[in-house]
């Protein structure tokens, strides 16, 4: 058999072999740049594509060698069994090929939108990470602020002169600030007041009731007057506020309350009344006073001309003695009338007031029947001395002690006591006895002009008021404080503004 085309045949084997070297080329080519980046489709499409055409090269390459093989052995009767064969691998190749163009487009819309969903899922990641950092942040910052509030509560509820108190619906204390603990007596050691009711401390059951019935209806209570009981039994007056803290249920609300004590302002209301009154009657007590004074005068002198001219022992020697003793009496009862109405300054000095205070006691051991009745001193020698008036010193002093010994009557204890307050700088000075006290009606008249509770004809009622005028003048203050059966303690206080040098006196 001659071989025409020779060339051709040539040229076939040749590109087989280079077809199938070209795939595999190809096929490298494709796999290094998956490599860069496995997820791009055009990179697995062209690796698919590759693949089919080197199973393509190899099929068509080896179908021609064969083929060629074949017919140059004489067995072309072999090359017409297998030659189906092979083109049916062919065609299969490029059915594959085609197969994976067409469907690329599909291919490529799924990736697409894959794509596109990785991408929102990458935003979504990203804003769910920048939610999660801003909430961290958020939370850092809450807790920084509520940490700050909670210590700014702290330091209120630590720090305020006013009782602060946290009570269950039933009245049950929760929680109460050092102030609480002080304004209702109670020390360091007994500040466990949990478990006890507020209402307790209440003087008037009636008036808890009205707080409670108030913030129920309205969820509030604000500045009710009511007086507590102290842990020693005294009452103070207070201001009660309060309010209905909700919690997550009902069981969980709170009330919260603020007491105010109003003591120190009722003191000075009654100290500014007790002012106003005195200038009132004093100055009624002024007009009234010139007006008796110059008849009494007349009264006294033409009694004394009658005493000159009448013999010692006679009943009308006795009568007109009689007469003077009262008019004076009179006078002196005047000039306290005029003490009450006076208000003008009067000249002071430098005393020691422990020796004002003895001078006092030894008059009155003298003129008195002190021997049943028990003086005790408690003396602070720090004292230094005090610029006041001593006459008038004396005759406050001389009215207090007076007042105490008649209150003790037969039996009793009358204490004297001085304090110095270096902070305050001022002289405290107190007259206790255990007497039969002052009724509680009486506290707040006791300092009246014309008020007293000694029997009719034993008192005008004029000591304390103008002992209160007198201490009033010299910057200072007085006050009472009594129960009934339990004594009586009266207290001054003088502005200490003559020096610094102990009392030794």
């Amino acid at each position: 058999m001659t071989l025409p085309f020779l060339p051709i045949w040539f040229v076939n084997l040749l590109g087989s072999i280079l077809m199938i070297i070209l795939s595999f080329m190809c096929l490298g080519k494709v796999v290094e740049l998956k490599k860069s980046d496995e997820s791009n489709v055009i990179w697995i499409y062209l690796l698919w594509i590759c693949c089919g055409f080197i199973a393509f090269a190899m099929s068509r390459s080896i179908g021609h060698i064969l083929k060629w093989h074949f017919l140059f052995s004489g067995s072309e009767s072999m090359w017409n069994i297998i030659r189906p064969y092979t083109g049916a691998v062919n065609t299969l190749m490029f059915v594959f090929v085609a197969s994976v163009t067409l469907f690329f487009e599909r291919i490529w819309k799924i990736h697409q939108q894959v794509v596109k969903d990785k991408q929102a899922l990458q935003s979504a990641h990203q804003e769910l990470l920048y939610l999660s950092q801003n909430l961290e942040n958020r939370v850092v910052e809450r807790t920084a602020s509520l940490a700050v509030s909670e210590s700014k509560y702290r330091r209120i509820f630590e720090v305020s002169r006013d009782m602060i108190l946290v009570a269950e619906k039933e009245g049950v204390i929760v929680d109460m600030n050092p102030a609480g603990y002080k304004m209702l007596g109670f020390n360091d050691a007994d500040r466990d007041l949990k478990q006890k009711r507020f209402k307790d401390f209440f003087a008037s059951e009636a008036d808890w009731k009205s707080i409670i019935s108030s913030i129920v209806k309205k969820g509030f209570v604000s500045n009710y007057e009511v007086a507590l009981k102290r842990s020693d039994g005294s009452e103070m007056r207070s201001l009660v506020s309060g309010s209905v803290d909700n919690g997550p249920s009902e069981d969980d609300d709170t009330i919260h309350f603020l007491v105010k004590d109003i003591e120190q302002r009722r003191l000075i209301e009654n100290q500014m009344a007790q002012t106003e009154k005195l200038a009132s009657i004093g100055q009624l007590s002024a007009g009234i006073a010139h007006a008796i004074n110059n008849p009494l005068g007349i009264i006294l002198g033409y009694a004394q001309m009658l005493i000159r001219d009448e013999k010692v022992g006679t009943e009308r020697y006795a009568d007109l003695k009689t007469i003077e003793k009262h008019v004076k009496n009179c006078r002196s009862t005047i000039e306290d009338l005029l003490s009450v109405a006076r208000s003008s300054p009067t000249a002071r000095e430098s005393v020691r007031i422990h020796e004002i205070v003895d001078e006092v006691l030894n008059f009155i051991q003298h003129h008195s029947e002190l021997y049943h009745i028990e003086i005790e001193k408690d003396y602070d020698m720090n004292t230094p001395p005090l610029l006041l008036n001593e006459k008038k010193t004396r005759q406050v002093l001389m009215n207090l002690i007076l007042n105490a010994t008649h209150a003790v009557g037969k039996s009793g204890t009358i204490r004297l006591s001085t304090a110095y307050n270096r902070t305050t700088r001022d002289v405290t000075i107190t007259v206790a006895d255990t007497g039969y006290g002052i009724e509680k009606k009486n506290l707040s008249r006791i300092f009246d002009p014309f008020f007293t509770t000694k029997p009719t004809g034993e008192g005008t009622g004029l000591g304390l008021s103008v002992s209160y005028g007198i201490i009033k003048n010299h910057g200072g203050h007085i006050s009472v404080d009594s129960r009934p059966g339990k004594g009586a303690t009266f207290t001054v206080v003088l502005p200490a503004n003559a020096g610094d040098r102990g009392d030794n006196g």
